[in-house]
């Protein structure tokens, strides 16, 4: 039978109560994602002709399962690990790991306990990979990011940055518009790809297979994006690992000097923030002409924006992840800015909530860069969208509902009020002396609370406050004659006692005929989507249905005053990954049958069905 999402993620963090005590998250992440690469390359790739990874003997999972109480362990699944490191090109990338340090492990029989523990949690029924189709792939990928995410999370500010927030790199990939490719030679790149996550998903929005390359200084890190890689069926990925991008780049075009940077069709990247050490040992390969100044020594930002733009072919297009300083800082970056937007190159900005990064809390913006029609371009697309968020222990996140709104005002080019706008490039070069600091074009303040001192001494309501609720009042119009009486110029005063006022509305002719219409529209809603809940198969791709289902609510509830459709779109997304997507997934793989026995399927029931669910006779 497969196996729910939760019962992985549980035994993936049980297997991290093993090594916690001993180090931070910051290194036993390193043990526990090498382990469930060994699992995962052993599983799918043992014996299998012409397989993306090569399981050598002695170098698979068994091998280390033959360990578990030998003394030796440590220094044996180290000899594993090598075997497939060599078999594979991946010496320094999976081998980073060692599994025979005494001071992160233990001594003596304390380190054959915990690796033997270890070893056999990944023996779990839930972490047989043996038997992935298609969508058991999204699984373990997703798996993995569940990991990362986690650790991120535990090893803190110092030693988060290696993870992009997966809804982060959802809106990178999509905004650039890599779904659009037509060439099957398209590329993708991400100059500091940390765990690689970023550079996956952006790969994961084209239409085919695309060239993978990415660029990561920290060996370990860049372990980890292998891995990655791997683990989302895109192990020909090029990771260079160990290498500085500015000091020592590893992508050139075909050409015996090295002289040339290799130009890429899409990039995406969230490098370090103000980098102050970018120089060091720095090699320009042209990077910085043509834009009137260098950036400044102590900060890499433009540093990172002008490599990401000699990095682009001349139709380019690059979404990149850097502070707001970038905006509205002076001196040399003013004259760097300056020249990128009267080049044309910058399409829109992107604000975001503060605190969403694990290696920072201060603010970012997402600059999403377009070189094709760069020469006609007009104005800048912007997009306020700092307020959307949910708390999340002690960071900021985005929302299924914000990442939606985000990606389709920016795709869609929908201005509206406080949240987003088209603005000139007249406005931001005469008005504003090139300051791009979003808050000069989008007012996104809330307004001020108004305290009347005649209401608060005389009584009453003040009419403005009453009349300020016209979006209510034009549907339900004689309800507000119901509720409120005139008391004086300029004053109402209630009519109905505090106590009934919730049973007033409720009973209402207005509100009733009002709830009937949300009634409606959720049951076109399913009527719509019954025949594809009810025929989910083998074939079935899960993250394609969701997509369906979502969109189809949201034209549903488009015409629902007072609803707003971003907020039912979240009820649906939310629900979906707490139970629906394990339950689909269920079905696809074992049938109707078995998802039945989980009580949880969207209604996946013969009889006794209840509102809001689906009836499948199967």
């Amino acid at each position: 039978m497969a196996v729910k999402k939760s019962e992985l993620y549980s035994s993936l963090w049980a297997s991290c109560d093993k090594l916690r005590g001993g180090m931070d998250a910051s290194q036993y992440k390193d043990y526990i994602l090498t382990i469930l690469f060994v699992k995962y390359v052993s599983d799918r790739f043992k014996g299998v002709a012409y397989a993306d990874i090569e399981v050598p003997e002695g170098g698979s999972f068994d091998d280390m399962v033959a360990l578990i109480g030998n003394k030796n362990i440590g220094e044996e699944m180290d000899k594993v690990i090598a075997k497939l490191a060599e078999a594979n090109g991946l010496r320094g990338v999976i081998d980073n790991a060692h599994f025979n340090d005494e001071t992160k492990l233990g001594k003596g029989q304390e380190m054959v306990d915990k690796l033997s523990g270890l070893i056999s949690i990944f023996r779990r029924p839930e972490l047989n990979f043996s038997s992935n189709r298609a969508n058991g792939d999204d699984i373990i990928g997703d798996a993995y990011e569940y990991l990362m995410r986690n650790f991120a999370t535990e090893s803190g500010k110092s030693k988060g940055q290696f993870y992009t927030p997966a809804e982060v790199s959802r809106i990178l990939a999509k905004v650039i518009g890599i779904d659009r490719a037509t060439r099957r030679d398209t590329s993708v790149y991400d100059p500091a790809c940390g765990s690689g996550s970023l550079l996956i998903r952006a790969a994961d929005e084209a239409p085919f297979e695309v060239a993978i390359y990415g660029q990561e200084k920290d060996i370990a890190t860049a372990g980890l994006a292998k891995m990655n890689l791997v683990l989302h069926n895109k192990a020909s990925g090029e990771i260079a690992g160990n290498y500085s991008t500015f000091s020592d780049p590893q992508f050139f075009e075909d050409d015996d000097e090295k002289t040339t940077l290799r130009r890429f069709d899409f990039v995406v990247a969230n490098p370090p923030f103000s980098t102050k050490n970018w120089t060091d040992g720095l090699k320009e390969y042209g990077r910085f002409d043509g834009y009137g100044d260098r950036p400044p020594e102590k900060n890499g930002d433009f540093a990172w924006l002008l490599h990401i733009l000699k990095s682009l072919k001349r139709n380019g297009k690059a979404a990149v992840i850097l502070p707001h300083g970038v905006l509205f800082r002076g001196n040399a970056e003013a004259t760097i800015r300056q020249s990128i937007v009267d080049k044309g190159y910058i399409k829109g900005i992107i604000g975001l909530p503060a605190n969403l990064f694990y290696g920072t809390g201060i603010p970012a913006c997402i600059i999403v860069i377009d070189k094709e029609g760069a020469d006609e371009r007009d104005g800048i697309f912007m997009i306020d969208a700092s307020h959307d968020y949910i708390k999340d222990g002690n960071k900021n996140r985005l929302r299924e509902r914000d990442i939606y709104k985000i990606v389709t005002t920016f795709r869609e080019r929908i201005e509206e009020p406080k949240y987003s706008r088209f603005v000139p490039i007249e406005e931001i070069r005469d008005k504003n002396g090139y300051n791009l600091n979003i808050s000069r074009y989008i007012d996104s303040s809330l307004p001020e609370d108004l305290q009347n001192i005649e209401a608060h001494l005389k009584g009453g309501i003040p009419a403005h406050d009453v009349d300020n609720m016209e979006r209510y009042w034009s549907i339900f119009g004689d309800l507000k004659s119901v509720l409120f009486a005139p008391l004086r110029e300029g004053f109402y005063q209630p009519i109905v006692k505090k106590d009934d006022v919730r049973h007033t509305i409720y009973s209402h002719a207005e509100f009733s005929q009002y709830a009937d219409r949300i009634d409606d529209a959720f049951e076109k809603w399913q009527s719509r989507v019954n025949d594809k809940l009810c025929n989910i198969d083998a074939n079935t791709k899960i993250k394609e249905l969701i997509v369906e289902l979502a969109e189809a609510i949201l034209e549903e509830f488009e015409n629902i005053t007072l609803v707003d459709k971003y907020d039912v779109y979240q009820v649906l997304l939310a629900y979906w990954q707490d139970v629906m997507a394990d339950d689909v997934f269920i079905v696809s793989q074992d049938g109707y049958t078995a998802a039945r026995e989980t009580e949880n399927i969207i209604g996946v029931y013969t009889s006794g069905k209840k509102k809001g669910e689906v009836d499948c006779q199967q």
